[in-house]
Formats: structure tokens, sequence, C-alpha cells
């Protein structure tokens, strides 16, 4: 047989790429694992012997990359500065600090102290006043919906812009 020339060469590695594509990826089956009368751990794809003792089926997590839905950024400003939310169904205002928050992507904790008095007194403590809304930032405390003072808090506070807040 004579020695195979450059395309011959090429077609056949090109044949095989095709070939290897073509076969799909390696599919997670089932493992399985027991220890047998010796006393020996044993791995297989295959169902144990009846002999088997401590049988059991293991479960894979698959192929798979866990990926965090917020960003780096939107976590370091939670962690250092967290936002919390007084408000109630006070109208107007305070639906309109909760769509802010929310439009924003800023996560926060609401708390309303028309339903507890021990959050009306904290929220009295807080800012000498039971009034709502009022958004607290890291140490920062506002009384009342004003949305560039709430932009520059969460802004200082190095929360991301509206839109930023999720991750990439």
């Amino acid at each position: 047989m004579p020695p195979l020339g450059f395309q011959e060469i090429v077609m056949i590695k090109t044949v095989l790429c095709f070939l290897l594509f073509a076969c799909g990826t390696a599919q997670a089956g089932e493992l399985y694992r027991w220890v047998d009368q010796r006393g020996v751990v044993s791995y297989s794809d295959q169902p144990p012997p009846p002999s088997a003792k401590k049988a059991q089926k293991l479960k894979g997590k698959g192929n798979v990359i866990e990926v965090d839905k917020e960003s780096y950024e939107l976590k370091q400003a939670k962690n250092l500065s967290p936002v919390t939310l007084y408000a109630t169904a006070c109208g107007q205002l305070c639906d309109q600090a909760t769509d802010f928050l929310k439009q924003r992507g800023i996560p926060y904790t609401a708390k309303d102290p028309s339903n507890k008095p021990e959050i009306a007194l904290e929220l009295k403590k807080l800012t000498g006043a039971v009034d709502v809304p009022v958004i607290v930032v890291g140490g920062s405390a506002f009384k009342g919906f004003d949305a560039a003072t709430w932009n520059r808090m969460l802004d200082v506070a190095n929360y991301p812009k509206a839109g930023e807040a999720k991750g990439k």
C-alpha cells in the first residue's frame, strides 16, 4: 500500500473530527457503591451483585456551574450597607418608594411600623417620629421619599445603578 498523501491525511482527520462531534457528549449514567463480602468498597455503573452489602445508588449533580444572580458589587454593597425601608400602606408616597427600590434592583428589608409596635418604637428611636417612608442605607436614614436623595445615598454605598444590579 502506498504511503498516504497530505490531502488524504487531512481528509481522514476531518472525518474523525466530524465523527467525534457527531457522537455527542458523554451522558452521566447511574453510579453504584457497595461493599463486597471481603469488605472492599466498589464503585460501578453496573448494579451491585445480590451478595453486596451497603449497596447504594449515588446521585451526581451533573455538569452544571451555578451562577449567582447578583453581581459582586451588589453583594458587597448589601453586606456593607444593608437597605431597610420603613413603609406602610400610606398611599402614593410609600408606593413610589417601594417601586423606586424595585426598579433600581436594590434588595431591601421591608418593615411596617403600623403592624408591629416594636418596629414603630425602632423607627421612632431612629428618626424621632413614626412618619413613613423612611430609608436606611447602612447607618444613614432619610425621612420621606426623594428619588435624587435616595439615589445619592445608594450611590455613596456603592449600590449599582438601575439595570446594573443583576449578575453579568
